[in-house]
Parts: C-alpha cells; sequence; structure tokens
C-alpha cells in the first residue's frame, strides 16, 4: 500500500511556532506530528509513502530521511516556494501513488491531524465501484456545519453534515481530466458524491485537528 501525508502549508493560523518550523514537525509529547502518521501507516502494512514539501520543506526532509528508520519508503514531492493546495498536491503525486499499473488506491492524510484511525480499514472499505472513500468525525466545536451528509454507508450533498477527518482513500481516476498546477480537492469531492462514486464511514475514535498553539498544548497534555 502507499500513502500521502499532506505537509506542504504554511500553517497561518499555527504562528508564531511556525515561522521557523514546518507545522508537521512541531512535537506533541516530544515526538513530531508528522511522525506518529508515518508509525501508524507502517503498523498497517504501508511501505511508501509521500510527502509533499514547500514551506521550510528542507527541514522535513532532513528531519525524516529516507524513512528507512520508520520502516517505510519516502519519496518527497517538492511544490516549490508556493503549495500546491490539495488537488494539486496529490495530482503531481500520482505517479509515485498510483503504483506501476498506474491504477492502485491510495491513502491520503492530512499531516496537521492527529488519531488512531486504522488506516488499513480505510482501504478495505473501499468498494471496486468507487473512486474515494471518505472517513468522516462528529462536527468539532470551530466546525459545527460539516461537510458531507452520510447515509448507509454513502457521502451525500445533503441532510445531516459530518467534517471530513482528513482521512481518505482515492482511486486514480478521482483525478481524471485534471491539469498540473495549483487547485482544491473539495470541488472534485463534491462532484463524485453527486454521481454516487463516494463512500464514508463515521469514526467515533480519537481525532484531533491541531491548527492554532492551543490546540496543540493541549493534545500534548491528553
Amino acid at each position: 500500500m502507499r500513502a500521502m501525508i499532506l505537509a506542504a502549508g504554511r500553517g497561518e493560523r499555527m504562528r508564531p511556532l511556525t515561522d521557523h518550523t514546518p507545522k508537521p514537525l512541531l512535537p506533541v509529547a516530544g515526538k513530531p506530528m508528522i511522525q506518529y502518521h508515518i508509525e501508524t501507516l507502517a503498523a498497517a502494512g504501508v511501505r511508501e509513502i509521500v510527502i509533499n514539501l514547500a514551506w521550510l520543506g528542507q527541514q522535513i526532509r532532513a528531519a525524516l530521511g529516507n524513512g528507512s528508520q520508520l520502516g517505510v519508503r519516502i519519496h518527497y514531492s517538492d511544490e516549490g516556494d508556493s503549495a500546491l493546495e490539495t488537488g494539486g498536491g496529490v495530482f503531481q503525486a500520482l505517479p509515485v501513488l498510483a503504483g506501476a499499473s498506474g491504477t492502485e488506491p491510495f491513502i491520503v492524510v492530512s499531516g496537521d491531524i492527529w488519531t488512531e484511525y486504522p488506516f488499513a480499514d480505510a482501504m478495505k472499505n473501499l468498494a471496486d465501484d468507487d473512486v474515494a472513500h471518505l472517513v468522516v468525525v462528529p462536527n468539532p466545536d470551530f466546525h459545527t456545519r460539516g461537510d458531507f451528509g452520510l447515509a448507509d454507508g454513502r457521502l451525500l450533498d445533503s441532510g445531516e453534515r459530518y467534517t471530513y477527518a482528513n482521512i481518505g482513500v482515492f482511486r486514480p481516476e478521482f483525478f481524471v481530466g485534471c491539469k498540473p498546477g495549483r487547485f482544491p480537492i473539495a470541488p472534485l469531492m463534491f462532484d463524485w458524491i453527486r454521481k454516487g462514486r463516494v463512500s464514508g464511514e463515521l469514526y467515533h475514535g480519537v481525532w484531533h485537528n491541531v491548527g492554532t498553539p492551543k490546540q496543540l498544548e493541549q493534545l500534548g497534555r491528553r
């Protein structure tokens, strides 16, 4: 299995901590946030991981190296001085993520969450006819309106909405018709959801969005 950790963002809300340290390297209980993801992905059977780089990206490369010390092989997707956003970042990394056949599904997780979600479950839950399987969580206080509806294991653009957990499995087909450059992934999600090609699950376990210094401090204490 292959996975991508989104790690190119500037982390504006985390300033001043991110003025000199990339957000994925900020420590939680003495360990960089991104290392928790790598260890959890490795435990789930992922052996190749793509990490996209932009803001202070060389620090991430220097800290993690080729990943061998963590039991994985890390590929870096350098986006230059300006991050390509979620959609553009994943699209640039597709040649690695899609495998030799160009059709293999892969996991994508945001580098600024902390979770105990079992990543292998998402891969198992991706049906043959779907282009993506997304994990949602109960709406946190900072995002009470949610993102997607969910009924009978299908994501909807209607009904009671839950918050996207920034965890998903995608087939390369999800990005058909896309072109290189900077673009968000959310519009693609809604397009495929309306076509009935995206499944979902509601996760009630440990999940934190680590967006501010206060949230980072709270997670560290926990």
